[in-house]
């Protein structure tokens, strides 16, 4: 699928889709650090790895949690934290400051990209009755050029797009800033919009 061709009818329909995921999220993550978690209606973009490089930096390190996407519409979410915002997070949830990220550190951020990209997967699976299942996560602390890179490969993605799902969480007016991408393998995004009943 050509993502540059998606009609303004398809992109809303992913738009809806990602805003019920993301609410999902940010009362589950609400639960989880114990404060209220509010969030910003999602953008959902087609953007070209040249786009996503100058906004974060390709050659900025960043923390990155992956989750393949396994079963009917398979592919890869990737959430991207800035080292700030991860330090940040795992500081809230263990009431410890860390230098170098520890493997309780790599845990929390892995808790949290799974309540994040779970959540996505199954506002998806309600919405178009597809069997989406997430994989154990996995914690990546590189470069965002190299972590998407790999992504991308391994989701047989060579069209240089990706489908940009953008959401801010809002905890006591500091934004949490994630930058959350869906990498579908080729045929998943069709799966998805045909289950949505939209062409």
């Amino acid at each position: 699928m050509d993502y540059s061709k998606l009609s303004n009818m398809q992109l809303d329909a992913l738009r809806e889709v990602g805003n019920i995921g993301a609410g999902n999220a940010a009362t589950a993550l609400s639960q989880l650090l114990g404060s209220k978690i509010d969030m910003t209606v999602p953008n959902v973009n087609i953007v070209s790895f040249d786009e996503i490089f100058s906004r974060i930096g390709g050659e900025e390190v960043v923390l990155g949690v992956i989750v393949r996407v396994l079963g009917d519409a398979p592919g890869n979410i990737l959430f991207i934290f800035t080292r700030e915002t991860g330090m940040d997070i795992i500081k809230q949830l263990t009431q410890k400051e860390e230098e170098e990220i520890s493997e309780m550190g790599a845990s929390v951020l892995c808790e949290i990209g799974n309540i994040i990209s779970g959540s996505y997967m199954n506002s998806i699976s309600k919405f178009t009755n597809l069997l989406l299942m997430p994989s154990v996560p996995a914690v990546t602390f590189d470069m965002l050029g190299a972590i998407l890179s790999t992504t991308f490969i391994e989701s047989e993605q060579f069209d240089d797009c990706v489908l940009d799902i953008e959401t801010a969480f809002i905890q006591n007016d500091t934004e949490i800033q994630g930058y959350f991408y869906y990498i579908p393998m080729p045929g998943s995004l069709e799966k998805i919009l045909s289950s949505l009943g939209v062409k």
